[in-house]
């Protein structure tokens, strides 16, 4: 396998858990990071063991040496950046939301398509050895039609109205924060496991704290310092920490979906149940290794993840034996090995979301905002 050399665009949570992953590849360096400060950005650098480090990412792109780049920049600069990352001729794989609106996304896919480049988005949850496992029972019949799809995404990080994040600021998160931060994940995975589309939804949005107290300097100044009253100022907030969201299939099932970023004690708890005709499944990606199967007319089953039980397709996704647990950072390897297996020429296969899956889950988004704001059902404009 030839080395192919990449850069990481953004230096917070997501990035670094990008360039880990890409490192287990083995045939992947990271040869470059880019921040917005070049000194921070060298220190990241450093910390991590990359080469090289920029504070402007154009300049990253007059490399010749690297073919991919990883955009994982604030969300209202990822359709600048993909755009240009294409017409330097480098390969993309982009953290979700591909962009903040679909007129961004539909550009997005229009200039991919014409550079012929291989193009990703970070919808990480399909590669869960389970979530395969479930979409292969859906494939091979097992599940049956679809009945009805419900579940939620739950978390606490916004819980209280000192707990602030530029995902709370619509001009850089775009005009929703939780359902794009995760309801859009709810939604890929449960239309990839079952094959099917949502079609029309109904929300209701609440903003639980409309002013909450943002640190006025940088979370690095306060490293290790007990925040006073006076570290803050308040701002208004305009976009969502909870949704309820009632939505329609292409087959005419139903369906309804909980997103929250005020829920305590939940960390991280993504949880679907598919239900069948054939049989129902259920996952709680907290406990990453574990799909409950229900069944009317027998004992239900609750299967662990063992790459000896898994059906062909979803044992390429398990890597260790059974009872040795796999999940978050896994996904990201196993999304980016389907990848640059591709850039590679080793693999013919867009076996990950692309950037129309981007798009598609952009417009969910659009139609769930509209909803809304207009109290009715509102169709998704693909």
């Amino acid at each position: 396998m030839r080395k192919i050399k990449t850069a990481v665009i953004g230096t917070g949570f997501i990035g670094p858990a990008h360039v880990e992953a890409l490192r287990r590849l083995g045939f992947v360096e990271v040869a470059a990071l880019v921040g917005r400060d070049q000194r921070r950005t060298e220190q990241k650098a450093a910390a991590l063991g990359v080469e090289r480090a920029y504070d402007d990412y154009r300049e990253m792109l007059e490399d010749p040496e690297i073919e991919v780049v990883h955009n994982c920049s604030p969300n209202y600069l990822h359709c600048e950046m993909n755009q240009a990352i294409l017409a330097a001729g480098k390969h993309c794989v982009s953290e979700k939301p591909l962009t903040t609106t679909t007129d961004e996304s539909r550009r997005l896919i229009e200039a991919a398509e014409k550079s012929g480049l291989v193009n990703a988005v970070c919808f990480i949850y399909r590669f869960y050895p389970l979530s395969q496992q479930a979409k292969a029972m859906c494939d091979s019949g097992e599940v049956g039609d679809i009945y009805a799809i419900h579940g939620s995404y739950l978390q606490d990080w916004l819980y209280y109205d000192t707990d602030y994040s530029w995902r709370l600021d619509r001009n850089i998160s775009g005009a929703s924060c939780v359902v794009g931060d995760i309801g859009s994940h709810f939604c890929d995975l449960v239309q990839f496991i079952t094959g099917r589309t949502i079609t029309e939804v109904l929300a209701d949005l609440a903003t639980t704290h409309k002013v909450r107290k943002r640190p006025k300097a940088s979370v690095e100044a306060f490293a290790g310092k007990l925040l006073k009253p006076e570290d803050y100022e308040e701002v208004e907030i305009e976009t969502e920490d909870y949704a309820n969201v009632l939505f329609r299939l292409d087959n005419g099932a139903r369906g309804c979906f909980t997103v929250s970023q005020i829920s305590a004690g939940r960390k991280n708890r993504l949880c679907y149940e598919i239900d069948g005709a054939g049989c129902a499944l259920s996952a709680d990606l907290e406990r990453p290794n574990e799909l409950w199967v229900g069944h009317r007319d027998g004992p239900n089953d609750v299967f662990i993840k063992d790459p000896s039980l898994l059906k062909e397709g979803a044992r390429a996704y398990a890597h260790y034996p059974g009872g040795h647990p796999e999940g978050y950072p896994d996904g990201f390897k196993n999304l980016f090995r389907n990848v640059y297996l591709k850039v590679a020429g080793e693999s013919q296969d867009t076996d990950f979301p692309t950037f129309a899956d981007g798009h598609r889950a952009v417009a969910i988004v659009e139609a769930v905002v509209s909803s809304h704001r207009s109290g009715r059902w509102t169709k998704v404009a693909y």
